[in-house]
C-alpha cells in the first residue's frame, strides 16, 4: 500500500481509528444509501431471507448478489469457473484480483475510489443498492468479508455478508443457476475513507509507540512460523506484538458466524480490548476482514486494515521484525 497515489497520509495515524469524525467522513455520509438512512442494513443476512428475495424477483437495481469467491493457489480451485458452473440465481462475480491495484507487487491491494466505482457500476450497483456478498469456501466464508469491507471503505454501508455462504445455501437445498446475464450498468459514486487503511510505515511506527493493538487472522501455524506461507519467497511468522485470532474461529462447524456473545468472548480470551483502537492483518488483506466483521457485529465499526499484511511486511521488514519459531527472515 505504501506510496500508492490514492492513499492520504495522516498526521497521527496511530489515532486514526478513534471515534472522532474528520471532514472526509462527512463527505462519505452523503453517499449512504436510502436503505441505510431508513434503517441500518444488517451485516449478516440468512440464506432463507436471500432465497425469498430471489424467489420474489427482488434481484435488480435495489438488490445485487455478488459471488466474491477467491481461493489460495494450493487449493487448485478456479473461482470464476465454479461461478460459471453454479451460483446463486441472479448473482454476478466479483474478482478481487481485477478490482484492485494491479500495479502493486502484492496481491489484490485496494483500487482507487474511481476504479472501484467503475467496477461495481458495471455490476449494476448504484448508491441505492443493497449488496449481498458470499463465497464458496468450505469454511462457510473466506473472501466475502473482504468485499463487504471494501464497500464500506468506499462509502457504501448497504452491504451484507450471506451468513454461511454457498456452503449453507447448498445445505439448505436452495436453488442455483449456471447462466448469468450481465446487469445493466449503474452509476456508483465512491469516496474512500483513508482512516481505515494502514501502511507498512504506519505499522512500523506503531512498533515503537505501541499505541494500537495489532491482530493477525492467519492460522496459528503460519503465525508462529511453523507452517508454510502460500506465497513464494515469504516465510511464516508474525509482526512483533501481534495477537493471533485465526479467522475460522469466528465461525461454527457449519460455517455460520458465531453469536455476538461468543464473538465478544473470543476477543476477550485473545487479549484484544474492544474499547481501544486496533488494526488487523493476515496474509494479503483478505481474511483479516473476518476480524473487522466480528468486531462490527460486536458494535465496533472503526477497525483498520493493514492492506499489505504479512506479504508486504515480510518483504520490507528487518529480520528482527519477523518473529518466528521457524526459519524467520535471513539477512
Amino acid at each position: 500500500m505504501a506510496g500508492r497515489g490514492f492513499h492520504t497520509k495522516l498526521t497521527a495515524s496511530e489515532n486514526a481509528c478513534s471515534t472522532r469524525s474528520p471532514p472526509l467522513e462527512a463527505d462519505i455520509r452523503t453517499l449512504r444509501s436510502a436503505a441505510v438512512m431508513a434503517g441500518q442494513v444488517k451485516a449478516l443476512v440468512a440464506a432463507k431471507w436471500l432465497a425469498e428475495a430471489v424467489k420474489n424477483n427482488k434481484v435488480g437495481p435495489g438488490l445485487r448478489i455478488l459471488d466474491a469467491s477467491w481461493y489460495l493457489p494450493k487449493l487448485n480451485r478456479d473461482a470464476r469457473a465454479e461461478f460459471r458452473q453454479r451460483h446463486i440465481p441472479g448473482a454476478s462475480f466479483f474478482d478481487i484480483d481485477v478490482c484492485g491495484d494491479r500495479s502493486s507487487p502484492f496481491d489484490h491491494m485496494l483500487p482507487t475510489a474511481s476504479e472501484f466505482a467503475d467496477y461495481v457500476g458495471d455490476l449494476g450497483i448504484g448508491n441505492q443498492t443493497h449488496v449481498v456478498v458470499y463465497d464458496g469456501s468450505d469454511f462457510g466464508s473466506f473472501s466475502a468479508p473482504r468485499v463487504w469491507w471494501m464497500f464500506r471503505l468506499f462509502g457504501h454501508d448497504s452491504v451484507s455478508v450471506l451468513n454461511g455462504g454457498m456452503k449453507t445455501w447448498l445445505r439448505e437445498g436452495l436453488p442455483t443457476a449456471d447462466r448469468h446475464a450481465a446487469p445493466e450498468r449503474s452509476e456508483f459514486r465512491a469516496e474512500m475513507n483513508p482512516n481505515w487503511v494502514k501502511t507498512y510505515e504506519d505499522v512500523l511506527k506503531n512498533l515503537a509507540s505501541k499505541k494500537v493493538q495489532l491482530v493477525d487472522a492467519r492460522v496459528e501455524g503460519r503465525f508462529r512460523g511453523l507452517e508454510p506461507e502460500p506465497r513464494e519467497d515469504t516465510e511464516p511468522g508474525h509482526i512483533p506484538g501481534a495477537i493471533n485470532m485465526p479467522f475460522p474461529s469466528f465461525m461454527d462447524s457449519s460455517g455460520l458466524e458465531l453469536p455476538v456473545e461468543e464473538l465478544t468472548k473470543l476477543f476477550k480470551q485473545a487479549g484484544v480490548d474492544l474499547q481501544k483502537p486496533f488494526w488487523v492483518s493476515c496474509g494479503s488483506g483478505v481474511t483479516a476482514c473476518h476480524i473487522i466483521l466480528a468486531a462490527y457485529l460486536c458494535g465496533h465499526q472503526d477497525v483498520c486494515l493493514y492492506d499489505g499484511s504479512w506479504s508486504e511486511w515480510f518483504a520490507k521488514a528487518a529480520p528482527e521484525h519477523v518473529i518466528s519459531e521457524g526459519k524467520g527472515k535471513q539477512v
